[in-house]
């Protein structure tokens, strides 16, 4: 579920114990300008301009006022989602609509849900799209444009300064069976996720813990918060993705700690940070928090 809430960065991340001072800034200078590359993407989180959950039954889409979903972009009279018994979603396009779904022109199809990884089926009008997203046994559309404000009008994104002590080499405590951690989000809803284990690390003499969960097979993905949170960083949480561990360790690079699409846009549904993984202590290191946000 938390893959999109990625961003599609490609995160430059290292195994090694010992990171040469050049060496880890540019592999953190490399792994924010791909992050910044994706988010900016025309169809980054930046583009979001909607998240209009749909109703069971008929629900017409369009940017007319006379619509039971009103788009902020598009033709006034789109089409008509139809949400059945089962979760089923199919579009009926308007005469004229000129909106392509999967790059194809069609007059009524199924739309295919972004559920269990899947590729969720995309329709498009002019500079603007959207697919259906499954959350918490509910379904919505989730509204891009490439010429959204909140990209266009984008204000960069701002860093601590790049800290080899905030690299931290972690020992990796393996669950088996894994454990299970409750992860809430900005809907107000709970997933139970599967935790492999715990990384667990010191600071000022101080002992840490962080509990991942893990949705590819070869990273870890952590969301945290510390003491920053809310007021230098973006208070609900940030993102954290490593290598797995080699050897009983497992490297925490800081440096790479990132916003979640909440920071940027209030269309995304992002996770927060749980009891667990809140540090009490001063994460001085990573994304900072967005200067253009206002939710």
């Amino acid at each position: 579920m938390f893959k999109s809430l990625a961003l599609a960065s490609a995160v430059a991340m290292t195994t090694s114990n010992a990171l040469a001072a050049d060496d880890l800034q540019a592999t953190v200078e490399k792994a924010r300008a791909e992050r910044l590359a994706a988010l900016t993407a025309p169809d980054g989180w930046l583009s979001l301009i909607g998240l209009e959950w749909l109703e069971p039954g008929a629900n017409r889409v369009g940017s007319a006022a006379d619509n039971d979903i009103v788009l902020k972009a598009g033709p006034p009279h789109l089409g008509t989602i139809t949400l059945d018994a089962n979760g089923a979603a199919t579009i009926e396009l308007a005469k004229g609509s000129g909106a392509l779904v999967d790059g194809r022109e069609v007059e009524r199809a199924t739309l295919v849900d972004d559920a269990d990884g899947r590729k969720p089926t995309d329709v498009r009008f002019g500079s603007a799209q959207f697919f259906v997203i499954a959350r918490d046994g509910r379904k919505a559309l989730r509204v891009k444009d490439e010429n959204a404000q909140t990209r266009t009008h984008f204000l960069g994104l701002d860093y601590f300064p790049i800290d080899p002590s905030w690299r931290v080499v972690a020992d990796w405590v393996p669950f088996d069976p894994p454990h299970e951690l409750e992860i809430g989000s900005v809907l107000g809803t709970i997933d139970k996720e599967k935790v492999p284990g715990k990384a667990v690390f010191t600071r000022d003499g101080h002992t840490f813990e962080l509990f991942p969960i893990q949705e590819e097979p070869n990273s870890l993905f952590f969301v945290f918060a510390d003491r920053t949170s809310g007021k230098e960083t973006y208070g609900a949480a940030r993102f954290l993705d490593t290598p797995l561990a080699k050897d009983g360790k497992l490297v925490l690079d800081f440096n790479q700690a990132r916003n979640p699409p909440c920071a940027f846009t209030p269309y995304a549904t992002c996770p927060l940070a749980p009891p667990e993984n809140r540090l009490d202590v001063r994460v001085t290191a990573g994304e900072k928090n967005y200067r253009g946000g206002h939710h």
